[in-house]
């Protein structure tokens, strides 16, 4: 981490569960997060990124897959972590099992997540408020389900349309970016409609999200030449952006330009975005 590029805005450390356990001391064994190293360690990193990079932000994210724990949350062990460790906020990945999403007889959506999922960004944002950063993980098909994007693929589903709430709720006015995680959902799914659907929600700092690996569900693979051309189709938004899951990931197979690396992924993204230093080595 301390050696990372200029050009990555934000470093997302994952995944602290939302339930986690810290009371101090540096010690991440309640937490959720795994890296191989201590909380003394990973304080440290952030310190020498920051000699490098000062403009970097560094946060910690809180959820993803298999970590559900959030009628349990502990906000305030979790503002306790930011700060010990020098982070500058947290990145939320509000994700369930079953979001409960419906279409309803008015043809809107209603999930039965909603006011959960508020609630855990009020609490956030109560525990950590400005100048600490909330970024928000949206899921793929999370801004489907009305107006122009009623009819969106895949347009069933218990998690389309669960970020609608949540964006139009005055609570958003705590979040500082919002990343689609444009992946994982299927065949028909295209992400530069996803991004588009956010756009319609969120008129803040918007990042299209990639990822490493491929697709668990029959999804196309991402190239480098789809890297380019996905973003090349944001090039007319100020506030457009990528996002990369995950850095130190190695998708399966002989590398390639249809099958790259973090790397390979970093570099393309940074070309795309016409960003500066894009020669600068990932480690």
């Amino acid at each position: 981490m301390a050696r990372l590029p200029g050009y990555i805005t934000h470093v997302a450390l994952g995944f602290a569960k939302p339930d986690l356990v810290y009371k101090g001391d540096l010690d991440l064994s309640g937490t959720g997060l795994l890296f191989p190293f201590s909380g003394a360690v990973l304080k440290q990193a952030i310190v020498l990124l920051r000699q490098r990079n000062p403009a970097t932000k560094v946060l910690v994210s809180v959820g993803g897959w298999n970590h559900f724990g959030w009628d349990n949350r502990n906000m305030a062990a979790l503002a306790l972590l930011v700060k010990d460790i020098g982070a500058d906020g947290v990145d939320l990945d509000y994700e369930t099992p079953d979001a409960g999403c419906i279409h309803t007889p008015r043809g809107t959506i209603a999930c039965a997540d909603d006011a959960r999922s508020i609630a855990v960004l009020r609490d956030l944002r109560s525990v950590l408020p400005r100048p600490y950063a909330v970024t928000v993980a949206g899921w793929s098909v999370g801004a489907y389900g009305d107006g122009p994007y009623f009819a969106a693929e895949p347009r069933n589903g218990p998690f389309v349309g669960m970020m609608l709430a949540l964006l139009r709720s005055p609570e958003a006015a705590g979040i500082d970016l919002v990343s689609v995680m444009a992946y994982d959902a299927g065949p028909t799914f295209r992400p530069d409609q996803a991004f588009r659907a956010y756009r319609a929600l969120w008129k803040g700092p918007l990042a299209l999200g990639f990822q490493v690996l491929p697709p668990e569900n029959g999804g196309p693979r991402t190239s480098l030449e789809g890297i380019a051309r996905l973003l090349a189709g944001l090039g007319d938004d100020p506030k457009a952006g990528a996002m990369l899951y995950a850095i130190g990931l190695t998708p399966p197979g002989p590398p390639g330009p249809d099958n790259p690396g973090y790397a390979s992924f970093a570099l393309a993204i940074c070309a795309s975005l016409n960003l500066a230093d894009c020669a600068a080595p990932m480690p």
